[in-house]
């Protein structure tokens, strides 16, 4: 691998969540293009050991670890000094927006990546945003900042297929967004089987490698509502022009649709490294070595509705955005927490919508007025989905 280089004239990238799937892949593509970025900052929560390996290799300014009982650990295997070494997740927002970074790649597993995706666009830092809940959550806050536009660029392959497909395009002429899920690996499960799935079963995915609570996500259906949210805040598209459809091979990441009859779609083989580098290189495109399809072998491309009685978390998520205001804070505190807790082995896989549903039918619709409201209705939705089915 390359060493990194310290060249001011380079791209400088402050990665939040460094340790994870999108971050350790984001490291891989700079270290392998050293002549093309600067890691200035970087962050975990509690793998101490792997941000350790990453901060001694490309040696950034500032190393945050957001889980305290880790602290000597980290500062015993650290080989040199960052400038800025801190501990705790108030941390967070200090690197996303400082005014040292050209780019922030928001990492953060779930509604903890909200708060520093508006600091940062707050602050007019650039964000490439793998965290959908910043979105999903406060899509209503965020579209409202000076810079959300010209500064956010999504990294989820769905997102960044759109994206691609849109340069050079007016949203005048887009008549429908089709989203592409993979089906995940229970597609062809009926009802009763999927009373038994376990959680090896549920993390099994048949075509992408991603982390634990996203990969139960995609199993249940609600990456892809997450998805759905985010890209009608994204693109600023009706809701209902949005439509989601099972594409098992996952070759096809999203299909723009235009009022002309024509439509565009952006390919490519399952692999996150690709819109990961789009997302950090943006506007410009950059060599990289990774698969590509090969045109000239047979390829079947098929595609089916989702079955959204069998996968009720879709639907979950499109009526919280319908309604509006803190629900779809609401839902997302309650995923999370199902998720959580179907992981950590406390209910079933089809307990998880249900936890779901019932939050949501007891929380009241909001106006969201600061995020302040989001963050104490995340904390009401949390405790109350944590206590059914004990």
């Amino acid at each position: 691998m390359k060493q990194p280089n310290e060249d001011s004239s380079l791209k400088s990238i402050a990665i939040l969540g460094s340790t994870g799937s999108i971050g350790t892949q984001a490291l891989d593509i700079i270290s392998e293009l050293g002549s093309t970025f600067n890691v200035y900052g970087l962050s975990a929560h509690s793998n101490w050991k792997r941000l350790a390996e990453q901060a001694n290799y490309f040696r950034p300014k500032w190393v945050i670890l957001t889980d305290e009982q880790y602290k000597s650990s980290l500062l015993n295997a650290l080989s040199y000094t960052p400038e800025r070494l801190n501990f705790g997740a108030d941390s967070l927002q200090l690197l996303a927006s400082a005014p040292e970074t050209d780019l922030v790649l928001n990492a953060l597993v779930g509604f903890a990546g909200f708060t520093s995706t508006y600091e940062a666009l707050k602050s007019g830092n650039r964000v490439a945003l793998a965290n959908k809940e910043s979105l999903v959550v406060g899509g209503e806050l965020l579209t409202e900042l000076p810079n959300f536009k010209d500064n956010l660029i999504p990294v989820d392959s769905e997102h960044s297929a759109m994206w691609q497909c849109l340069v050079g395009e007016t949203l005048a002429s887009v008549e429908k967004i089709i989203i592409t899920a993979s089906g995940g690996p229970f597609r062809e499960y009926s009802r009763d089987q999927m009373k038994s799935i376990t959680v090896e079963d549920a993390l099994n995915h048949p075509n992408w490698e991603m982390g634990k609570k996203i990969t139960i996500d995609s199993s249940t259906m609600m990456n892809k509502g997450l998805e759905i949210i985010e890209a009608h805040w994204l693109f600023g598209i009706d809701i209902d022009l949005i439509e989601p459809v099972i594409h098992p091979q996952s070759i096809i990441h999203s299909i723009i649709e235009f009022n002309d009859g024509s439509s565009k779609a952006q390919m490519g083989p399952p692999d996150m490294k690709v819109p990961i580098l789009y997302a950090i290189s943006y506007p410009e495109r950059i060599a990289y070595d990774v698969p590509r399809l090969d045109y000239r072998k047979q390829m079947n491309l098929s595609f089916e509705p989702i079955d959204r009685i069998k996968f009720p978390c879709l639907q979950f998520a499109v009526d919280a955005v319908k309604q509006g205001g803190l629900l779809p804070a609401v839902m997302n505190a309650a995923n999370e927490v199902a998720v959580g807790r179907f992981l950590n082995r406390e209910i079933r896989y089809i307990d998880i919508p249900k936890i779901i549903d019932e939050t949501l039918n007891t929380f009241h619709h909001k106006e969201i007025a600061s995020p302040q409201m989001l963050i104490e209705a995340d904390e009401e939705s949390r405790k109350f989905a944590n206590g059914l089915f004990k």
